[in-house]
C-alpha cells in the first residue's frame, strides 16, 4: 500500500481535473447524464489520489502539509476540488466546473515550479508560522471563490440583458446570489489576508530578535501588502458607498483582488529573493526561524 501511495505524483490528480475540466466543456455542446457521472467520477478520483499524496508527504517527511510551498499549493487546490463538489451538490445544474476546475490544474501545475522540501522552525516561528499559512491560505481560497462569483455574475448578467437563451445543462445561480457572495467574500478576504499578514511580520520580528533578518523590501512582502491594501479599500468601499456591494461593482471588485492575488503568487514562483524557490531557494534557508516564515510567507 505504501508503495502504491509513494507512486503518486502531481500527473495523476492534475491529469485526472483536466480530463474532468475537458469533460465539463463538453456540455456546452451536449447534454448527457453519463458525461456529468464520468466528469464527476474523474474529479473524485483525483481528490482522492490527493489526498493520498498530501497524507503521505505528511506522514514520510513528519511535516505539516503547509511545511513549504510546494504542499501549499497542493493544499489550495485541494480545497478548491472540495469547494467544487460541495457546490455541485447544492448547485447541480450550475457550470461551476468550468470556472474552478482549470483553478485547481493551474495549482497543480504552479506546485511543479514551487520548493518542494519541508524547512525546519523554531517553537515560536511554528506557532505564529501556522497562524500565517493558515490564514492566508484560507484568504486566498475566498478570493478565488469571490473570482468565479464575479465572473458568474457578469456572465449571467450579459445573457440576461441581451436576452440570451440558456444553453441546455448551462445554468447559473441568481444575480441575487451571486452578488451576495461577491459583497462578502471581499470582507472575508480582508479579514483572513489581513490576520496572515499581520502573523508574517510578527515573524520577521523573531527573525530578527534572532539574527536572521529578512528585508522588508522582499518582492512577496510588497506585493501582498499591497493585495491587502486593495481588499482593505475595497471592503471600506463598499461600507461607506452602498451601490458599491451591489451589481457589476462588487463584481469588478472581486475580479481585480484576483489580480492582486495572481499577482502575488507569480512574484513568489518567478522573483528571486528572500521568499524564492526553485535555484533561488533563500539564502536563509539553513536559519530555522527565518526557515518557517519564509515556508509560510509563500502561502501568500
Amino acid at each position: 500500500m505504501g508503495t502504491f501511495i509513494s507512486g503518486i505524483s502531481l500527473v495523476c490528480f492534475g491529469a485526472s481535473y483536466a480530463v474532468a475540466w475537458c469533460l465539463e466543456l463538453v456540455r456546452l455542446f451536449l447534454r448527457s447524464g453519463v458525461r456529468r457521472l464520468l466528469m464527476m467520477a474523474f474529479v473524485v478520483a483525483g481528490l482522492v489520489a490527493q489526498t493520498l499524496y498530501l497524507g503521505y508527504r505528511a506522514v514520510e517527511y513528519s511535516a505539516t502539509p503547509l511545511s513549504s510551498g510546494f504542499d501549499w499549493f497542493l493544499v489550495a487546490a485541494w480545497l478548491v476540488i472540495v469547494a467544487f463538489l460541495y457546490l455541485s451538490y447544492y448547485y447541480p445544474r450550475a457550470a461551476l466546473g468550468l470556472y474552478m476546475l482549470p483553478m485547481a490544474v493551474a495549482l497543480v501545475v504552479a506546485a511543479s515550479f514551487a520548493d518542494s522540501e519541508p524547512l525546519a522552525a523554531s517553537e515560536a516561528s511554528q506557532v505564529w508560522g501556522a497562524v500565517h499559512g493558515f490564514a492566508l491560505l484560507a484568504g486566498t481560497l475566498t478570493v478565488m471563490v469571490g473570482f468565479v462569483a464575479g465572473l458568474l455574475y457578469l456572465v449571467q448578467s450579459y445573457r440576461l440583458k441581451n436576452k440570451v437563451p440558456a444553453k441546455p445543462g448551462f445554468s447559473l445561480p441568481s444575480l441575487e446570489w451571486l452578488q451576495n457572495v461577491n459583497s462578502r467574500v471581499i470582507i472575508l478576504s480582508a479579514a483572513m489576508i489581513g490576520v496572515g499578514f499581520g502573523a508574517g511580520v510578527i515573524l520577521i520580528l523573531v527573525g530578527r530578535g534572532q539574527g536572521r533578518p529578512l528585508p522588508w523590501t522582499d518582492p512577496v512582502i510588497w506585493t501582498s501588502a499591497s493585495m491587502l491594501v486593495w481588499l482593505l479599500l475595497a471592503s471600506l468601499f463598499g461600507a461607506v458607498y452602498r451601490p458599491a456591494r451591489r451589481g457589476r461593482k462588487v463584481a469588478y471588485l472581486t475580479l481585480v483582488s484576483f489580480g492582486f492575488l495572481v499577482l502575488t503568487l507569480c512574484v513568489f514562483l518567478f522573483v528571486e529573493g528572500g521568499h524564492g524557490t526553485g535555484e533561488g531557494r533563500p539564502a536563509h534557508a539553513t536559519d530555522q526561524a527565518a526557515a518557517s516564515f519564509l515556508a509560510c510567507e509563500g502561502r501568500s
